[in-house]
């Protein structure tokens, strides 16, 4: 489990969630039509914010810290 969280807390991870996101929210505005390309669009966010802030939503389900350097940190240990 380490190793999933090294790799979202390192810069290629956060680079993967950014373009994550960014699929998501195009995929939501260009090739869906209906209720479901505002939840695309939506859910794009998290990965989007959470890349560009550098933050981990699912760290803290696992006890680790839930920003960026704090987690990096932690996982040294």
């Amino acid at each position: 489990m380490n190793a999933t969280f090294g790799f979202l807390a390192s810069p290629a991870g956060r680079i993967v969630r950014i373009i994550a996101g960014l699929a998501l929210i195009l995929v939501g505005l260009f090739v869906v039509d209906g209720p479901l390309s505002w939840v695309l669009e939506m859910i794009g966010l998290i990965p989007l914010l959470a890349g560009l802030f550098d933050f981990c939503v699912f760290a803290p389900l696992f006890g680790l810290p839930f920003v960026g350097p704090q987690l990096r940190q932690a996982l040294k240990k």
